[in-house]
């Protein structure tokens, strides 16, 4: 299935660029890899039966990639030993009309959550500016995780306003959870942040008010090449899909907007390197 959805997929229709001497007239295996954010060889392996047990993640990164309708998608669960997703879940999905902002957004750094504040996908200039989010896998991807327990951010924060920041990452977890309470990934993901972060556990026990919404959009990023850059951060939430997609821009003809440009290329340019290097091993 993977194959005969990847040879009908035009390169065109997922922003791949396309040379003079392309043959192909869908997809190239390491093209899809890319855009789904695995590796060509596993990719190989999937497509010829020699791996068998692709993760629940690795499924629907594939689905997006391949711009699947909806019942394809169910479908492709269902061969990888999945369930698919269903009402009472934490939706993960990118709609074909989310996508499109996404693709109209493609030169902006743009990252997209799920409820749980799980990643669902990152762009390029995310990646270039923010850290290759790439890498992550299972938990790694929880935002809430990843300010309690991961890796220090680019963004910078004092520590007041990092526990403001945590406090109402919770606080928006815990209005998930009453939505959907029959998710078992989502109680599985409060109790591995439970027994692994005492601040979550606190926080979740917590009767106190979550901090009111940030009084200002504004992100300093810390960017290891090009140094400090202030930005607007602006995250839209998708209703009907429970998305949160947040957007990371500066003001037209600013220093920080040629910083960001910068970051951007920079970025990108390490990025797509590392991949070609991983690529000739």
């Amino acid at each position: 299935m993977l194959r005969r959805c990847r040879d009908r997929v035009t390169p065109e229709a997922v922003g791949v660029p396309v040379g003079r001497r392309r043959r192909a007239t869908g997809l190239r295996r390491e093209e899809l890899a890319g855009l789904a954010g695995i590796s060509a060889d596993y990719l190989t392996r999937l497509e010829q039966g020699r791996a068998t047990a692709p993760s629940a993640q690795v499924v629907e990164a594939l689905a997006r990639a391949l711009r699947l309708a909806e019942n394809e998608r169910d479908l492709l669960f269902r061969l990888a030993g999945h369930a698919a997703p269903g009402y009472g879940v934490v939706p993960s999905r990118v709609t074909a009309s989310v996508q499109r902002l996404l693709d109209r957004l493609a030169n902006t750094p743009v990252v997209v959550y799920d409820a749980t504040w799980t990643l669902v996908t990152a762009n390029a200039p995310y990646d270039a500016l923010m850290g290759d989010t790439t890498g992550w896998t299972g938990i790694e991807r929880n935002a809430i995780w990843r300010n309690l327990l991961g890796p220090r951010s680019r963004v910078v924060h004092t520590a007041r306003e990092q526990a403001e920041h945590e406090a109402r990452l919770v606080a928006d977890l815990r209005l998930t959870a009453s939505r959907y309470p029959a998710d078992r990934g989502l109680r599985r993901l409060i109790g591995e942040l439970t027994a692994a972060s005492p601040r979550f556990a606190e926080l979740w026990e917590s009767d106190a008010a979550p901090p009111a919404p940030e009084p200002g959009k504004r992100k300093v990023v810390d960017h290891p090449a090009v140094g400090r850059i202030t930005l607007d951060c602006d995250t839209l939430v998708v209703t009907m899909d429970d998305l949160r997609i947040t957007v990371y821009t500066a003001e037209p003809g600013t220093e920080d907007a040629e910083r960001l440009t910068l970051a951007v290329v920079l970025g990108t340019q390490n990025i797509h390197e590392t991949d070609s290097a991983q690529r000739m091993r």
